[in-house]
């Protein structure tokens, strides 16, 4: 088992990276190996063409098995006009990943004989008035909050997610402007997706516990797993400091303005919590402790076994839910979890729990899609990993002497990456959709050269390197040039 190891302060800016923090590499530690090493590489080359295609300014992300945070970096920067580089320790807004969080306070609650999940909200909360609009179906029920097949609106009586303002309202305010709002569907008919819903459950566990939502979190949920960063609102006392500044979506004139600084208040069971990948591995790793040892630390081993089984599938049949998670099958297996879009911010967290893997994606910058920077690095980085734990020791070093091929190189058609893979290297025309399909393994031919090698195993044409002053500085393939940018 890999020991979590301590993130070192940003390290210096190296060929196609973006000011990234290394996770320590030690004896043991799979980040050592060439083959991590490479995937690495390769998944550092993709997301440095996203995030400067995209105009993204940061990110942190983190690799996750079992016990262990084994790999994390950020990239780019958590404050764009400072400079100030982006680490695994930034804090983000998470934004829906809060339901989690609120979802197991709920369930704790069910486990104490506080609240039964086919419970009427109406019998729980006695200023709940929100009109039923369907007077033959059956009523809003806790469960149906949890799958969001309540029948609730989407969202309360206010306009928060208006900018610039987002105007979030207070817990009163959700509950003044329930009596003008009625159910959008019959309960227990669709899927539909409601803040307004959560927000209702973070206040099921007050009503239940007697406690404030925000002590609640923090002393049945936060300082058991060890997660001191992360809080039920975004922390002002960190604003330009540890928390990210966010940024909008990329406008029309190519730029991403400054974000306006929120605070979810009232919606804060919803979306308003903020956190940190190191955090959120913490979180990821008590899962799978949990699942594999049993026990009751701080939930009940088949209380959350309950809470990862689909208890909702739409009619559709492409939408599934758990008890605030939601459910998923990907080619790696069933996958749950939850992801957050919220001003300036989106983030995924995503647990495979048969392989104890875990992902985590924090970007401080709209209209970017967070599952497919998670994708990229499961498919690349992760699945380095499972190679690495079934075969350890069993790579190679890359060879020194192909270092200096390594680089972006640029024409008028578009930029290809180099990079060393295996025994020799790769070509990779960024940006592109799937790193893996879109690499091409070349082999050399003789000095500077090296020759695409086709499916079938035979060699195609040739990529010539040139040089100035003994260095690489130009790359020629069907006898024109890209140059050598980085």
């Amino acid at each position: 088992m890999y020991r979590r190891c301590p993130l070192r302060p940003p390290a210096a800016l190296l060929a196609l990276l973006v000011a990234p923090t290394t996770a320590c590499a030690q004896s043991g530690d799979p980040t050592g190996d060439p083959r991590f090493e490479q995937a690495v590489d390769l998944f550092e080359a993709w997301l440095d063409a996203k995030m400067d295609y995209e105009k993204i300014p940061g990110m942190s992300v983190g690799l996750i098995h079992d016990q262990d945070l084994v790999w994390a970096k950020g990239y780019g920067l958590a404050h764009r006009e400072e400079g100030v580089a982006a680490t695994p320790s930034t804090m983000y807004s998470v934004c829906s990943i809060s339901k989690l969080f609120t979802s197991i306070g709920v369930m704790q609650q069910r486990d104490e004989g506080n609240l039964r999940l086919d419970d009427p909200v109406s019998s729980l909360l006695p200023w709940y008035d929100i009109e039923q609009a369907f007077g033959d179906g059956p009523t809003v029920s806790v469960e149906g909050i949890l799958t969001h097949s309540s029948g609730l609106p989407r969202e309360s009586a206010q306009p928060y997610w208006t900018g610039p303002e987002f105007p979030f309202p207070t817990r009163d305010e959700i509950i003044e402007g329930l009596a003008d709002q009625e159910t959008l569907y019959p309960a227990d008919r669709y899927f539909q997706y409601s803040n307004l819903g959560m927000a209702l459950a973070g206040q099921l566990v007050e009503q239940a516990s007697g406690m404030d939502f925000d002590a609640y979190v923090r002393s049945r949920i936060l300082d058991p797993l060890g997660m001191s960063d992360t809080y039920t609102d975004i922390p002002a006392e960190h604003r330009g400091d540890r928390f990210a500044t966010g940024y909008t979506r990329l406008g029309r004139d190519g730029q991403r303005a400054e974000a306006t600084f929120f605070q979810a208040h009232g919606i804060a069971p919803a979306a308003g919590f903020s956190s940190t990948v190191e955090d959120l591995a913490h979180f990821a790793s008590w899962q799978f402790r949990l699942l594999e040892n049993g026990g009751d630390e701080v939930l009940g081993v088949n209380t959350l076994r309950e809470m990862h089984r689909v208890h909702w599938v739409d009619p559709d049949f492409e939408t599934m839910w758990g008890l605030g998670f939601a459910v998923s099958r990907r080619d790696a297996g069933r996958t749950v979890g939850h992801g957050g879009s919220c001003p300036g911010f989106r983030s995924t967290l995503q647990l495979v729990p048969a392989k104890k893997m875990a992902g985590v994606v924090m970007i401080n910058a709209q209209g970017t899609n967070p599952g497919d920077v998670y994708s990229k690095m499961m498919e690349t980085v992760g699945s380095a990993l499972e190679t690495v734990q079934g075969d350890p020791g069993g790579g190679t070093p890359r060879p020194a002497a192909l270092a200096g091929y390594e680089g972006l190189y640029e024409s008028t058609w578009g930029e290809t990456v180099i990079l060393r893979w295996d025994d020799s290297l790769i070509a990779l025309r960024v940006p592109t959709s799937d790193p893996m399909e879109a690499m091409t393994k070349l082999r050399r031919a003789g000095d500077d050269t090296f020759r695409r090698v086709r499916d079938d195993g035979e060699l195609g044409e040739a990529y010539v390197f040139h040089r100035e002053g003994g260095v690489v500085d130009r790359l020629s393939v069907h006898g024109n040039y890209s140059r050598r940018v980085r």
